[in-house]
């Protein structure tokens, strides 16, 4: 059985930090690559990051139910096409997104058994900071990023789990955490699903 978790939070909160440190420690887990209509960012490769698609492509492919969820964020639209997300679940290792919180209540309908998780930031000055320091937005987006993620950030309420990402360690400890509890839980419930059916081969034989 294949567990899907799906991260989410404000932009600029570390969610891409904290997936790549949390596979570190939980190497089984899959990625399942976004796509999206930005330009990318330095380092980052179409395939491994995302799947970068024109507006007229991705659009095209909205029309065509491509996507199990998309939405716009600061002038640019995301999705997890389906055909990813069918093919990491159909090999049984469980698989994690990284999405924004219009997508994550989309997934939330569509998957109810998924496991969501909210990374708050410590503070807004905080988040701030972090937006800033990337280097790839301008003074105006910042704001707007920052305005989006003041109304985010009210929904937090919504998830079962929350991780507050201050000390990036601390943060990672906390999402590993929830991670190993979901999926030992699962594995519990399948053993014990495997160990009625043995029983009831055994009893009609």
């Amino acid at each position: 059985m294949s567990v899907v978790f799906v991260i989410t939070g404000p932009s600029g909160v570390g969610k891409g930090t904290l997936i790549r440190a949390l596979r570190e420690r939980v190497p089984e887990l899959e990625l399942s690559v976004s796509a999206t209509t930005r330009d990318p960012r330095p380092g980052e490769e179409h395939g491994r990051d995302y799947f970068f698609l024109s507006d007229q492509e991705f659009e095209r492919r909205v029309q065509a139910g491509d996507f199990v969820e998309h939405a716009a964020y600061s002038g640019r639209r995301y999705g997890t096409l389906r055909a990813e997300l069918e093919r990491l679940i159909a090999g049984r290792r469980p698989v994690v997104l990284e999405i924004e919180l219009q997508g994550a209540r989309q997934v939330r309908k569509a998957m109810p058994e998924a496991v969501q998780v909210f990374i708050d930031p410590p503070s807004e000055a905080a988040l701030r900071a972090r937006l800033v320091g990337r280097g790839t937005d301008s003074p105006e987006a910042v704001d707007a990023r920052l305005q989006t993620a003041r109304s985010e950030l009210q929904a937090r309420h919504e998830f079962a789990h929350h991780v507050i990402n201050d000390r990036l360690e601390d943060a990672v400890d906390e999402l590993e955490a929830i991670v190993r509890r979901c999926l030992e839980e699962t594995s519990s419930v399948a053993l014990g699903s495997e160990n009625s059916i043995r029983t009831g081969q055994k009893d009609t034989s």
